[in-house]
């Protein structure tokens, strides 16, 4: 390492002020140290990295520690552009997994390299079982399924058996039921049933001769009453769903609060799922003609959806503060943008911060499987939107089809699931056939 390139590199991110002197003193340190260990041209040692995180763990916490050295690991990406040198911190994550905390901690043992290899990820599909079930998965997929959470599930099943090397051998029958040992409750009974009869369908497929096991109803329905009931929210809820989202903490992350707007808009005005709000890009979004486009999501279906004047306002908001902080433009950007980490946000980071919204509007608890889940929105859409037709006077069944077009739904028997009976609703109901059936009770019998 040459030359202090500290400033070049800071002015190529989106920083505040308070960040940028964090930014400096980390880089600093650690090149003071670098510039004693690392040849000039060369690349930045696991060893000089150890001696600098020893070094700063031993007057610091952890988590600053490994603050600090995922600056230094976007600075070493940033320097390692059009030359051969490697980020260390970089190649380590893409062997051994890609959360940091857990390779800081084992670079920090005296026998680091041991820690490592325990956390290198199983490979996929790496048990006796794993050819079979990946001949299994392309055929499903074949065939025009997603087959995501079979899939899923069978991965489990796969790392199991990998992760216990005395049973790999054994039957299936007894993978199966020491897998069904490993945890307790009766959704893993019922993983552990539905896998079984995966595998010996596929089985069953070359060899005739062997057993289909089945799955026990009596388990499915049990699961089926233990869900989790949908959370309808009230008008007062939403309320202090938008104050919250008005109010959102965002020191560091300026487009959060309207994001979080923006999100709770579509998710409870146009009832979209979150993973479809957040595959959203800016040519899906035409807010002059009050168009949204919904691309490929779940049965394979893709929409095109108009909104509400206000809700196009809304999204028009956003996509101008988005402009304002130098966001790309182009019509396959992604929508929602984290300016701090000039990058887009995932998934699992949009459900996170909608969970965390729920939970700032005093609706759920902070710890804990219960209170309503960002999913609710969607089934509120759905019960606001049947009681104001009854409001409306309109005929909810005539309407049905509409409403399982505009969700993205392959018939209206997937629409059903969202139908949740409320006091208001029931309410609403029987005033309809108290209205309608008033005149017939009143005739007493007579023509």
């Amino acid at each position: 390492m040459n030359g202090d390139d500290t400033h070049q590199f800071l002015d190529t991110i989106v920083i505040n002020r308070q960040s940028r002197y964090t930014y400096i003193t980390s880089l600093r340190a650690f090149r003071a140290l670098a510039l004693e260990r690392t040849p000039v041209g060369k690349a930045v040692s696991i060893e000089t990295l150890r001696a600098w995180l020893t070094r700063d763990a031993a007057r610091a916490p952890l988590a600053n520690v490994v603050q600090r050295a995922a600056i230094i690991s976007r600075y070493l990406n940033w320097r390692a552009v059009g030359t051969n040198n490697c980020n260390p911190l970089a190649a380590l994550q893409n062997q051994y997994g890609r959360r940091l905390t857990p390779i800081i901690r084992a670079l920090l043992e005296a026998g680091y390299t041991d820690a490592l290899e325990k956390l290198r990820p199983l490979p996929h599909w790496g048990s006796p079982l794993g050819p079979l079930m990946r001949e299994h998965i392309a055929r499903m997929r074949s065939l025009g399924y997603r087959y995501e959470v079979k899939a899923r599930d069978l991965r489990r099943f796969d790392r199991f058996v990998q992760q216990h090397k005395d049973l790999a051998h054994e039957p299936l029958s007894v993978l199966l039921a020491a897998w069904r040992r490993s945890c307790r409750g009766i959704r893993h009974e019922l993983r552990v049933q539905q896998c079984g009869r995966t595998l010996t369908q596929a089985m069953h497929r070359n060899d005739a001769t062997t057993t289909v096991l089945s799955i026990d109803p009596g388990l499915q329905r049990r699961v089926i009453r233990a869900e989790r009931k949908p959370y309808i929210f009230t008008d007062a809820d939403v309320a202090g769903l938008f104050e919250a989202a008005r109010t959102f903490p965002s020191r560091h992350a300026p487009l959060r609060s309207i994001m979080l707007r923006t999100m709770l808009t579509l998710a409870y005005c146009a009832g979209l799922r979150i993973g479809e709000i957040a595959a959203l890009t800016l040519g899906d979004i035409d807010t002059r003609s009050g168009i949204i486009e919904i691309r490929e999501t779940k049965f394979f279906k893709s929409r095109r959806l108009p909104l509400a004047p206000s809700v196009s306002r809304v999204l028009a908001q956003y996509m101008a503060a988005r402009h304002v902080f130098r966001a790309p433009s182009e019509a396959i950007a992604p929508l929602w943008w984290c300016v701090r980490r000039q990058k887009a946000y995932r998934y699992g980071s949009l459900e996170k911060l909608m969970r965390r919204l729920i939970y700032r509007a005093g609706l759920k608890p902070s710890r804990g499987r219960c209170g309503p889940r960002p999913h609710d929105l969607r089934h509120t859409f759905v019960a606001h939107r049947m009681l104001q037709w009854y409001r409306e006077g309109v005929d909810p069944q005539t309407r049905l089809p509409h409403l399982a077009t505009y969700l993205g739904h392959k018939d209206i028997v997937s629409t059903l699931v969202y139908l949740n009976t409320t006091p208001e609703l029931l309410r609403q109901a029987s005033e309809r056939h108290r209205q309608r059936s008033a005149a017939a009770l009143s005739a007493g019998g007579r023509p």
